[in-house]
């Protein structure tokens, strides 16, 4: 194995990881936005659920 195998390795190795760590973010940003959407759902059940039992 020569030097530039293993640059051309490394380099792969850290690409990979960037894009592992990309797409992590992605992963954290689209729960959130899903955790947001049912806390508003959640909201809403429960004042439709009020509405009824008032009536």
């Amino acid at each position: 194995m020569g030097t530039q195998e293993v640059t051309s390795n490394i380099t792969g190795v850290a690409r990979m990881a960037e894009e592992t760590g990309a797409g992590a973010a992605q992963v954290l940003s689209a729960s959130g936005e899903l955790a947001h959407q049912a806390a508003n759902l959640r909201n809403q059940i429960n004042a439709f659920l009020a509405h009824v039992r008032a009536a």
